[in-house]
C-alpha cells in the first residue's frame, strides 16, 4: 500500500470548538478517522499529523520525501506566511494537495495569498470537512491512473 501524509497546521487541533460557523463541528479526530477509513478503501495508508509549530511541519514534509507518495496539507495560517513550508514542499517529488475547510479567497484579503499553492498539484477549498475526502480522491485519481 502507498502511504499519504495528511498534515494539519496551527489551530486545527481546535476544530469543533473554534469558529464552528466557519469550520463546522467535526473535531480533528473525527476528520482523521473518516479520512483513514476512506484512504484504506482506496488502497492507501494515511499518516495523520498536526502541529502548531512551523518547524514540525517542515520536518514532516522532509520525512515524507522518503516515505510517502503524496502529501495533503491544510497549513492553516502558515498558508499565508510560510516560505519555509513552500521550500520544503518544492523538495517533495510526490503529489501535493493544498486543502482548506473554508475558502480563503472568499475571506479577509490577507488570506488570499497562498505560499502553498505554487507547490500544489491541486487545491481543494471551501467544501467543509468533506474536502479531506475529496483530497484523498484526487490523490487516488492521479496515483492510480
Amino acid at each position: 500500500m502507498s502511504k499519504i501524509m495528511l498534515l494539519n497546521g496551527p489551530n486545527l487541533n481546535l476544530l469543533g470548538k473554534r469558529e464552528p460557523e466557519i469550520y463546522g463541528y467535526d473535531t480533528l479526530a473525527d476528520i482523521e478517522g473518516r479520512s483513514r477509513a476512506h484512504a484504506e478503501t482506496l488502497g492507501f495508508t494515511l499518516d495523520c499529523r498536526q502541529s502548531n509549530h512551523e518547524g514540525d511541519l517542515v520536518d514532516w514534509i522532509q520525512e515524507a520525501r522518503e516515505t510517502c507518495a503524496a502529501i495533503i496539507i491544510n497549513a492553516g495560517a502558515y498558508t499565508h506566511t510560510s516560505v519555509a513550508i513552500l521550500d520544503a514542499l518544492r523538495a517533495f517529488d510526490g503529489m501535493i494537495v493544498e486543502l482548506h475547510i473554508s475558502n480563503p479567497k472568499e475571506r479577509e484579503p490577507f488570506r488570499h495569498v497562498s505560499y502553498v499553492e505554487p507547490a500544489a498539484d491541486e487545491v481543494i477549498a471551501g467544501h467543509g470537512t468533506k474536502g479531506y475526502t475529496m483530497a484523498l480522491d484526487a490523490v487516488a485519481k492521479k496515483l492510480l491512473a
